[in-house]
């Protein structure tokens, strides 16, 4: 088959494409202070507007991978591109926090039908071997520094604009864009096959935000046990009801053999939990160093950005030492190194960070990265090659279900701690309103309320609750992801390397 004379500049439109929507994965994190206080937003409406987008994309990649297979790669992809341009707009003129978490669902749709629709075109558009690693591991690339930009880029147009321009600035790179993909992309007949009902669809997605919406309000002061407990029954029943779909079907919409695999189980779970601890630990670090350091976003993206460089780093060197020393070594040293970055950051002071602070984060960064790729190896690896598309979604549904959960979870935890240590001075006991003691960013909202010497004094009850939270967190995520780093030593013991290296290792 002769090779698409345009086919780089194709492989140009998909990535920049790319680009926007996984900046948005990381961007908001050092917009939170911004927003919390100009939407004066409670701790758990923060929480759903940052985690509402990976959950929602988690319940909508796979069927609306499947879908694309039936309408056409490149339709899905333009008009997932045109949904997220208009969601763009909605998010940053959200007048309350409510309508900037309906805004996220939405950027979530148009995402969701543009990833996977993207992956699919490159190799449609590739089909020389060589060509297409080349491609994918740019793709790759674009990925990891789309991730490492988001902090730094929202760092920068906080410094000058208000906090909507985290959103908007997705408009001009989209107007670039969906004109580029329209006449780059080659248009070609939708391939279908693949079993697509929108009610597993939707029974999926229930499932999902049911279940952590649980685990967030069992969580919240004042929250009711019998409302919480009927909510996770729910949404783990809905779980469960589409798994026997699954199980069942002739031609399922995920295919849930592939967990019988201990190589694929595994690496599953390390995508859950270390996409989740990236996520978590980068949106508990901006809030330190925005909340109680007192640095602007613009400084607080620069501090983190030995993290996120580090991170978009890792996956080339990952590749370069599982060839060397093999998957099962790789994944366990990462994994505890890892855990080793988060038990130091955890025991720093954030005030005087020194080159301490700066070492774990970078080990930290590169660590967690390599463990991305170890997770990808073994997904990959494990899967039959008739499989390949199924345990590619797998591996996509759980980096964006870990980020998801991971800020859950990390917010979760960081608001018990806080709260357990957040000590009112008795004077202003009533004149602070409750969600103060339970988020520093409704404390600092009463704090500027207050004003003079008594708004001083909650802040600074604030900032040292906040810290010694953030300091319980980060030691908790170390604890988690050494014992991690066991299970995986034990469940890999048997674990055979793939043949064919790494070329496509992510495909």
């Amino acid at each position: 088959m002769s090779r698409p004379a345009n086919r780089w500049l194709t492989l140009v439109a998909v990535m920049l494409a790319f680009v926007p929507i996984v900046v948005d994965m990381t961007i908001l994190h050092i917009a939170v202070p911004s927003l919390t206080l100009a939407l004066g937003a409670s701790g758990t409406e923060i929480l759903w507007i940052i985690d509402i987008y990976p959950l929602m994309m988690a319940g909508l990649l796979v069927p609306m991978g499947t879908l694309a297979d039936r309408v056409g790669h490149r339709r899905m992809m333009l008009v997932g591109l045109a949904i997220f341009i208009v969601a763009s707009v909605l998010a940053a003129f959200a007048p309350t926090a409510m309508a900037l978490i309906g805004a996220r669902i939405i950027l979530a749709l148009g995402a969701s039908m543009v990833m996977p629709s993207i992956l699919a075109i490159i190799r449609q558009t590739f089909e020389d071997d060589r060509e297409r690693a080349i491609a994918l591991g740019l793709w790759g690339t674009v990925g990891s520094a789309g991730a490492a930009l988001g902090p730094l880029a929202g760092g920068v147009l906080l410094e000058h604009f208000w906090w909507g321009s985290v959103f908007l600035v997705n408009v001009p790179i989209m107007l670039v864009v969906w004109p580029l993909a329209h006449f780059a992309v080659p248009r070609r007949q939708p391939q279908g096959g693949g079993n697509w009902t929108i009610g597993q669809a939707l029974i999926l997605i229930g499932g999902l935000i049911a279940s952590v919406y649980a685990i967030k309000s069992g969580f919240k002061a004042g929250s009711s046990p019998l409302v919480t407990g009927a909510t996770l029954v729910a949404g783990l029943g809905l779980l469960l009801w589409f798994a026997r779909q699954q199980l069942t079907a002739a031609s399922p919409m995920l295919d849930l053999s592939l967990f019988t695999r201990p190589a694929l189980s595994m690496g599953m779970i390390i995508a859950l939990v270390v996409s989740g601890s990236l996520a978590g630990v980068e949106l508990t670090i901006a809030q330190e160093l925005q909340f109680v350091v007192g640095k602007s976003p613009l400084e607080a993206g620069l501090f983190m950005l030995p993290l996120v460089v580090a991170s978009a780093m890792g996956g080339p060197l990952a590749g370069y030492l599982s060839n060397r020393l093999g998957l099962r070594a790789v994944a366990v040293l990462s994994l505890a190194a890892a855990a080793a970055a988060l038990a130091g950051l955890g025991v720093s002071d954030f005030h005087q960070p020194g080159l301490g602070v700066i070492v774990f984060m970078v080990l930290l960064g590169l660590s967690l990265s390599i463990g991305l790729t170890a997770s990808s190896i073994a997904i990959m690896g494990s899967a039959p090659p008739e499989k390949a598309g199924a345990a590619g979604s797998l591996e996509a549904t759980g980096y964006e279900l870990g980020a998801g959960l991971g800020i859950t979870f990390f917010g979760v935890l960081l608001a018990a701690s806080y709260g357990a240590g957040m000590v009112v001075p008795q004077n202003l006991a009533g004149l602070v309103p409750e969600g103060a003691r339970h988020s520093i960013g409704e404390a600092m909202v009463a704090a500027n309320g207050l004003g003079g010497a008594n708004g001083d004094a909650l802040a600074q009850a604030a900032r040292e609750a906040f810290s010694s939270a953030h300091g319980t967190v980060l030691l908790t995520a170390a604890s988690l992801i050494a014992v991690l780093a066991v299970a995986v030593l034990i469940a890999l013991r048997n674990y055979r390397e793939p043949k064919g290296g790494m070329a496509n290792s992510h495909g």
